[in-house]
């Protein structure tokens, strides 16, 4: 997440780099032995079925227990294994993720227009059927990752939501991850990772019809499963390495702009943080409180080389050029901490989701306490599309309806274009409309 030669070009406003990235650029998604692997296990799975997938269970997870399936008993047991006041901070997660999806899904209504008189067209919003969530649970268990994925799922009116999620012993997938798809609605989970999952998933091998769309983040191997799967069902996006940006001015807490550019690069060693600042003060303030706090942090080993290899500091001129800047970098996660964050909101155009003010991290959205959906574009995908919401398990389908008398108004221009076109049958369709309407008129001689 960095200004390129390239996109300097497009820059009208000046600034100044504080602090360069020591690798840089985009981090590498497609690695060609990850696409080779992804390819030959989705091979397998589909010709040799749900015993591939057991196989592949396994061979890479270690797993031993009779069934991948966790029955509905199991998941409602799941929060035995919690403390209270973890129960509590899911239920919270897992309601406020609830209640955003719903006010979403209400915003999203069916209307009918009548475009010309006796022609009528309309959009209706469709749940898909199916859905097969992916959770994980690798180096951090990505609690939150239910609520955004099935709990919005469910709230949208899907029917029939399926989640897989890794094994984290021989026998059971990890009780907190569980326990967070129990809460959120899901109807089936099972306890197997990786792309056997997606695959599982995708080609109906889990006593359910084939999913309609695979959601939720995994690693590599993961986004190159649902990128090859992509079009045999749908996909919310393939995201990339958790990505933070901070617009910051001389009045922003040098340490909370620090600990919050950190608190994503803890997701992994190539996950981008980036600040744009107008006030190189603050700029050299942050670098140095980051410096400081990556001494003690737990996990400085994550952090540090994610900081050190794809951070960026930027000094812009004004907040002119800090809007320009940002709109260039799309980010996944932007926070706002200056003085008049209105601006930035009216201004900016290209994210994954804003954070107004110093009170907002991006981890109440992380953790799915804010309520807002943390599944969202990154490496610049911001500039084209949003994240995962309810309007994503929905079809907008639409549908016409032309009386008899309308259609001249329609047949006649038809015709025209068909036949400039040289498209005879379409010119047809209309023309013989045209002639039965004709027929059917009575004469007035």
């Amino acid at each position: 997440m960095q200004i390129n030669e390239a996109d300097k070009k497009h820059i009208t406003g000046t600034f100044t780099v504080l602090k360069e990235p020591a690798i840089g650029g985009v981090p590498a998604q497609r690695l060609p032995e990850v696409i080779k692997t992804v390819s030959e296990m989705l091979s397998t799975i589909e010709k040799n079925g749900i015993d591939a997938v057991i196989k592949y269970s396994q061979q890479l997870d270690k797993w031993e227990g009779a069934d991948i399936e966790i029955s509905q008993a199991e998941l409602a047991r799941t929060g035995d294994q919690l403390t209270p006041e973890l129960r509590e901070a899911l239920a919270a997660g897992a309601e406020r993720t609830r209640v955003f999806a719903l006010e979403q899904r209400k915003h999203l209504t069916d209307f009918e227009i009548e475009i010309l008189p006796g022609v009528i067209a309309g959009q209706k919003y469709i749940p898909v059927p199916r859905v097969g969530a992916y959770l994980p649970a690798g180096r951090f268990p990505i609690l939150a990752s239910a609520f955004m994925t099935v709990g919005v799922a469910k709230a949208a009116g899907v029917q029939s939501v399926i989640a897989c999620s890794p094994p984290m012993s021989p026998t059971a997938a990890h009780p907190a991850v569980l326990h967070s798809a129990y809460l959120s609605g899901v109807d089936r989970a099972f306890a197997v990772g990786g792309v056997q999952a997606l695959a599982a998933m995708a080609f109906g091998l889990l006593g359910e019809q084939p999913a309609d769309i695979l959601v939720g983040a995994g690693n590599a191997y993961v986004t190159e499963a649902k990128r090859q799967l992509f079009g045999r069902v749908g996909i919310d996006l393939l995201a990339g390495p958790s990505e933070v940006a901070v617009i910051a001015d001389d009045t922003a807490d040098a340490e909370l702009v620090a600990a919050d550019l950190l608190g994503q690069a803890e997701h992994g060693p190539q996950s981008p943080a980036c600040l744009v600042t107008t006030s190189r003060q603050l700029g050299e303030d942050v670098i140095r409180h980051i410096e400081r706090m990556l001494e003690t942090l737990a996990t400085k080993h994550i952090a540090g080389p994610a900081w050190r290899d794809f951070g960026t500091v930027y000094v812009a001129e004004n907040k002119e050029t800090a809007v320009e800047l940002m709109d260039m970098l799309a980010p996944e996660h932007l926070e706002i901490q200056t003085a008049d964050y209105d601006y930035y909101q009216e201004s900016l155009s290209n994210y994954g989701s804003l954070f107004l003010g110093e009170w907002s991290t991006v981890a109440y959205s992380d953790k799915g306490i804010s309520g807002t959906n943390h599944v969202l574009p990154t490496g610049r995908g911001a500039r084209s599309s949003a994240g995962l919401s309810v309007s994503r398990f929905l079809k907008p389908l639409t549908w016409q309806r032309v009386e008899k008398a309308a259609t001249p108004m329609l047949a006649n221009h038809v015709a025209t274009i068909s036949a400039f076109e040289g498209m005879e049958a379409h010119k047809a369709t209309a023309t013989l409309r045209l002639d039965r309407l004709a027929s059917s008129v009575p004469s007035l001689v």
